[in-house]
């Protein structure tokens, strides 16, 4: 078997794990949820969440995975053999998210493609979005190409291919990004949805609010996936861990600002100021959005930057998701890079091919009320992904110890939020994990509203 990769240096590692974590879940899914629970109080909860829930878990398996040097089955396996389920579920939480979040991935490139061919009138049309994901194929050949550039990326491995493209994707991303934001700030009405998004008011706060952030970090941060783990068996010994993390969280966090900069204040001023324009969940990105580009002066160049931000950011995303997989087949059972990368597209390719449909011929198809995408968005974000976090916990806590993980950090750190990671992954954490976990079930079974 080949060597283990090894990012180039520290930089390399920041871009390739911010990547990961700057997705559609900045881009598109913080924006609204910042609009539904309060605007400057979801931020400001969301921020601090980050700062410290997100940096102990974030802490946790980075460093587990530089300390074994090996995927998520296998970095559990070696600190005790009967707690390799736990590095199991990240590996399936990954391998599920990976085919549909490519669909979506193929919604931003048909929509950029849209924009290069100057339908831009025609994509805010009422039922274009709708009718799009209903065929049977179109969205599928999209989707199909969107996992076949994650496979180029990923077969080409961690310095040719996963860090050099992150060290193109993310400036470029940051600055279409900032492009976007203030174009969206100095419009007329604008600055409304600025005051409403950054400056907070306790009377929007809740316990939902709580729970809609930590949720959202969650997500975006690509926590409990395997992924850090992965990128953590990447790094040098050498390379400042602790400081490391910072810039990733400072990096995601910067990015969902910027999104909200992009977003809000461009509804606001197209929807006179009408807050519930906001909360169309993934309407917001594919049929509100192309509507307020439709009005705008170069419309067209307007939506051609924002989707090309959008799939930038949807590609690093789904390549680390890739990577995560790919990783476990070459350690578990011994495969080469490019062996396990066409095995992982095939399957990404084949078991994405049900969410698209679950859009049209097979929408009759449904659990709870949910169609086929949002059964596995459900299946991976609601339920597995917090039992895996929580179970890390526990693992963190009382089988390995917290000090086998302060040990590690030290090694290239002096790890000044020590205290702040023994006491969130031992108290706070898991008390968190199982709010988001129950929340989520009752909700989804309409005992509660989300």
């Amino acid at each position: 078997m080949e060597s283990r990769s090894k990012f180039t240096g520290k930089v390399g590692f920041v871009l390739a794990a911010a990547g990961s974590a700057i997705g559609l879940g900045n881009i598109w899914r913080f924006p609204y949820l910042a609009a539904k629970y309060g605007g400057g109080m979801f931020l400001l909860i969301y921020i601090l969440l980050v700062m410290s829930f997100g940096f102990a878990i974030m802490i946790a398996e980075t460093s587990l995975g530089r300390k074994t040097g090996l995927s998520p089955i296998g970095a559990y396996r070696v600190l005790n053999k009967k707690y390799s389920c736990i590095g199991a579920i990240a590996s399936i939480v990954a391998f599920l998210i990976l085919p549909y979040y490519s669909v979506i991935g193929g919604w931003v490139m048909k929509y950029l493609a849209g924009y290069v061919q100057g339908e831009t009138i025609a994509m805010a049309t009422d039922g274009y979005f709708g009718g799009y994901i209903a065929q049977p194929v179109e969205p599928i050949v999209w989707q199909v190409i969107f996992v076949v550039l994650c496979g180029v990326v990923i077969i080409r491995g961690v310095k040719d291919g996963i860090e050099k493209v992150s060290k193109i994707f993310m400036p470029i991303l940051l600055i279409l990004s900032i492009v976007v934001a203030i174009y969206s700030v100095t419009l007329p009405g604008g600055m409304e949805g600025v005051k409403y998004f950054l400056l907070p008011s306790f009377e929007h706060f809740s316990g939902m609010t709580v729970v809609a952030a930590l949720g959202q970090m969650f997500y975006s941060m690509s926590l409990a996936m395997g992924i850090m783990i992965t990128y953590g068996s990447y790094f040098h010994k050498e390379d400042d861990l602790e400081k490391s993390v910072k810039h990733i969280e400072l990096f995601d966090t910067g990015i969902a600002i910027i999104a909200g900069m992009m977003i809000i204040p461009a509804v606001f001023a197209f929807s006179g100021g009408d807050e519930t324009a906001l909360s169309a969940g993934p309407g917001l990105m594919f049929i509100t959005l192309p509507k307020v580009f439709a009005n705008m002066g170069m419309s067209r160049v307007i939506g051609l930057i924002f989707f090309l931000l959008v799939l930038f950011a949807a590609l690093t995303s789904a390549i680390s998701l890739m990577e995560a997989v790919v990783s476990v087949f070459c350690d578990e059972f011994k495969w080469d890079r490019k062996k396990a990368t066409i095995i992982v597209t095939i399957c990404a390719i084949l078991l994405g091919i049900p969410s698209s449909l679950g859009n049209g011929i097979w929408s009759g198809f449904t659990i709870l009320g949910l169609g086929i995408l949002d059964q596995m968005d459900f299946l991976t974000n609601s339920i597995l992904m917090p039992v895996g976090a929580f179970l890390t916990c526990i693992f963190v806590r009382y089988i390995i110890k917290p000090q086998v993980f302060i040990d590690e950090v030290k090694q290239s750190s002096e790890f000044k939020r020590e205290k702040l990671f023994v006491v969130v992954i031992k108290y706070i954490a898991p008390v968190c994990i199982v709010a988001i976990l129950v929340t989520s079930i009752l909700s989804t079974f309409g005992f509660m509203s989300i």
